[in-house]
């Protein structure tokens, strides 16, 4: 649909709240949207000029659309998540979340039995959870086995069945674990009493429990019923020990849903805490993958709606790092400055940054864990892919880095036979270049490299990856000529945003399926270049290596330079001072060097 044949239909959009859907030409759904106003949001699309390769890619394969009026924003918000989830849409944001979970069924029958399943089947029965540990589930059907008596058996016991003395008491009763329902030996609203005590622990909820087992206890000791009182003495210990294990944030807090974000490229991270009675009951952390450079308050408000509907959380309070359109009636979402609830925060940040982690190094070793023949298949896929001459069994990747446009660093990782090789990795300090110059720094480090393989009759690589586009690349290429290895080896440029792959001289870039083993791979080495760059980068700033250009100034040293970048925060801002100002600071000699550093035509005027 082009912007000339979407304006004669422009003006039958209605201005209401509500959803919108994209259809490709094939009927394909490609996208589903929500909108305050539909007519201003869908307009959007076929009117601007979209700096996204994704969206303007989106917008060219549209052949038509629909929408659905709505009564509110909140209606809008459900219903567009209810779609997504439903038909996952090409272009929206993909959330990576293919598992079951666990739930603790209490069925619905007479003296209904409580235990572990994966299905949900609607027949009445009432279902906790879920969780996301098996093992948690299993834990809490043992506290729940040691506390309160409950039948195990799959007997069935109606009332008829048990008038008629069907069944027999079996080992459990003799055990203690049962009351004997089956020989009417418990009461239904005895048992019931026992489910509750059942529902108040899975919901974390240990006070009402412990206070009936106190009560219980001083009755059986007043009744001089000892052998009972220590029962229930222990069954008090079990309950107070499970309690401690419970990682306990405060009581005061009560019920609220934690979130937080990660964001890293096309992906984000989001963590969630659920926390009942002021303990972390469960927690979860999912991947996304954004498809049209979703915003971060896009890409959290989804996960939020989406992840409260899988645990069915029916929390009053959202606490978050920052707001987000969230419509859902009668919740409240916090943004904590301190307290208890900023520590829930911390540790939902803590645990999202160590799935990243976690993920990455998994990413890493993709390949490690495969068969030779599984790797090259990999590298085969590749030679064809960019019709190298050569099977890239060794390949290198540079990318450069800096910090808020100062102190530049190269990073160079290595792969061979389709894995790190991490003993090869370099890093580059840049020596000839002054400021920031991607460019001239690019030369630099590929001059260095392969200068030092040369004098050393090291191997070359096959393939050479540049991370950076078409001057990055021709920036290489001027050390590559120079060096004389033109035909050596293959060299590309991978452009940073929409990963299209430039040969030399080609005026068109190339693309790979996104979902290719030969792009995975590329986009694996890009990633780890990136990460041992800023790593290295990191490391630089933390040891206080850098020096600021107000060190480099002959007769300024550390200590100088460092009281005036804490007292005035820039050079910038040091540049721009008074002599009279620095004078104040840091006395007359030094401010007179660090005023004709900054002024030097202001010097040579005086001189003359």
């Amino acid at each position: 649909m082009t912007a000339a044949e979407f304006q004669t239909l422009s003006h039958t959009l209605p201005t209401q709240a509500g959803i919108y859907k994209y259809y490709g030409e094939d009927g394909e759904l490609l996208y589903v949207g929500k909108a305050k106003n539909l007519r201003k949001r869908v307009s959007s699309y076929f009117v601007k000029n979209h700096d996204n390769f994704k969206t303007r890619k989106l917008v060219d394969t549209i052949h038509h659309f629909e929408f659905t009026i709505v009564d509110s924003e909140q209606d809008a918000f459900l219903l567009e998540n209810a779609l997504i989830k439903q038909f996952r849409p090409k272009y929206n944001i993909d959330l990576k979340d293919d598992k079951t979970y666990p739930f603790i069924v209490i069925k619905h029958e007479p003296f209904p039995r409580v235990f572990l399943t994966r299905r949900y089947i609607k027949d009445g029965s009432e279902y906790l959870g879920p969780f996301t540990s098996v093992q948690r589930v299993r834990e809490l059907l043992e506290v729940i086995k040691y506390n309160i008596p409950l039948r195990t058996c799959n007997l069935n016991l109606s009332e008829q069945n048990i008038k008629k003395g069907k069944f027999k008491v079996c080992l459990e009763y003799h055990l203690g674990n049962c009351k004997g329902p089956c020989e009417g030996l418990q009461t239904l609203e005895d048992y019931r009493e026992e489910l509750q005590q059942v529902k108040d622990i899975l919901r974390g909820n240990l006070s009402p429990v412990l206070n009936q087992f106190k009560t219980q206890m001083q009755e059986h000791s007043m009744n001089l019923e000892f052998e009972k009182a220590e029962i229930m003495r222990k069954k008090i210990e079990s309950l107070q020990e499970y309690q401690v294990r419970s990682t306990i944030v405060s009581t005061r807090i009560g019920h609220v849903d934690v979130f937080s974000i990660l964001t890293d490229g096309e992906h984000a991270y989001v963590n969630y805490l659920r926390v009942l009675h002021g303990t972390i009951s469960d927690t979860k952390t999912v991947t996304l993958e954004k498809k049209l450079e979703e915003s971060d308050e896009e890409v959290l408000a989804y996960a939020v709606a989406y992840l409260r509907e899988v645990f069915n959380s029916r929390c009053k309070e959202i606490v978050l790092p920052f707001p987000i359109e969230f419509p859902e009636e009668d919740v409240t979402i916090t943004i904590p400055k301190g307290g208890d609830k900023k520590k829930l925060l911390d540790l939902s940040i803590k645990n999202v940054n160590y799935f990243k982690d976690e993920l990455h190094r998994k990413k890493i070793l993709h390949l490690e864990g495969k068969s030779d023949m599984e790797r090259k298949k990999v590298l085969y896929q590749l030679q064809a892919d960019l019709e190298l001459v050569e099977l890239p069994t060794h390949i290198e990747c540079f990318d450069n880095s800096n910090f808020q446009g100062a102190y530049p660093v190269s990073a160079c990782v290595v792969f061979k036979e389709g894995v790190a090789s991490k003993k090869d990795y370099r890093h580059f300090n840049i020596k000839t270049v002054q400021g920031i110059n991607d460019f001239a720094s690019m030369t630099e480090v590929v001059h260095r490299r392969y200068s030092r393989l040369l004098a050393e009759q090291q191997p070359l690589p096959q393939l050479v990856i540049i991370d950076g586009g078409k001057g990055q690349l021709g920036a290489a290429m001027e050390s590559i000529r120079n060096l004389g290895l033109i035909g050596s080896m293959t060299v590309i440029g991978l452009a940073k945003n929409e990963e299209e792959i430039f040969f030399p001289g080609d005026k068109d870039s190339i693309k790979l399926p996104f979902d290719s083993e030969s792009l995975k791979l590329i986009r694996r080495i890009r990633d780890e270049v990136h990460r041992f760059g800023i790593t290295f980068h990191r490391l630089k700033r933390s040891k206080g290596t850098f020096k600021n250009e107000l060190e480099s100034i002959k007769g300024i040293g550390e200590s100088t330079a460092t009281q005036l970048l804490k007292t005035f925060r820039s050079v910038a801002k040091v540049k721009a001072l008074t002599l009279d100002e620095l004078t104040t600071e840091v006395g007359a000699a030094k401010a007179k060097l660090v005023f004709e550093h900054f002024h030097p035509t202001n010097n040579a005027s005086k001189d003359a």
